[in-house]
């Protein structure tokens, strides 16, 4: 039964929802093409009509990954009185580590990513500057380093310290380790790290 163009949009917009989901939650090559497309509700034989292949679909995922990754960014700090303070306690809780479907892209396929085409690597590129070009606005100013030269050691000891914690077997040295991690956000963010 042939489907209408606008339901193959809808259909090639579910697919990508859900393979952004699939993707952080089993890894790139965790899951294959009749899983992802079971997911959406959909069989695999319409993938190829969609996509021209599996990496146009993982940097499609990806790219919405990693926008769904900075618009909570941007409504979290917008929410808030202190609005780097609130993005790191939202990144570096116990509920973000647990959250791997719908978590931070970088931390649940940032080492995959780094294995793929360039155009796989591509969102993630520009999911990181997002990310840092927010980081930046956050950032009190200083007589110190650059706040972006900041923004890049947060966003790395943020996505390290939630990656490294998803890890760890002890619940209680993976909590202290966010909030380890958190303080030292407050701390390098505030200059008071700085020599």
């Amino acid at each position: 039964m042939r489907v209408s163009r606008a339901q193959a949009e809808a259909n090639r917009e579910t697919v990508i929802n859900v393979a952004s989901r699939l993707f952080r939650e089993h890894g790139f090559d965790g899951i294959g093409l009749k899983d992802l497309m079971k997911g959406a509700g959909l069989t695999q034989g319409g993938f190829y009509k969609q996509f021209e292949s599996k990496d146009d679909l993982v940097a499609l995922a990806s790219g919405r990954a990693m926008e769904s990754a900075v618009r909570r960014w941007s409504t979290v700090a917008g929410a808030s009185t202190d609005p780097l303070a609130a993005v790191a306690a939202l990144y570096l809780s116990a509920g973000h580590r647990e959250e791997k479907a719908d978590g931070c892209p970088l931390a649940a396929l940032g080492s995959d990513a780094a294995r793929q085409s360039e155009e796989v690597r591509a969102p993630f590129q520009h999911g990181i500057e997002a990310h840092l070009r927010i980081l930046d606005e956050l950032i009190p100013a200083s007589d110190g380093a650059e706040p972006y030269d900041k923004a890049m050691v947060i966003l790395s000891l943020m996505v390290g310290a939630v990656t490294i914690s998803r890890v760890m077997t002890d619940r209680d040295m993976s909590a202290r380790l966010l909030e380890t991690a958190s303080d030292a956000v407050k701390r390098i963010a505030s200059g008071t790290d700085e020599e």
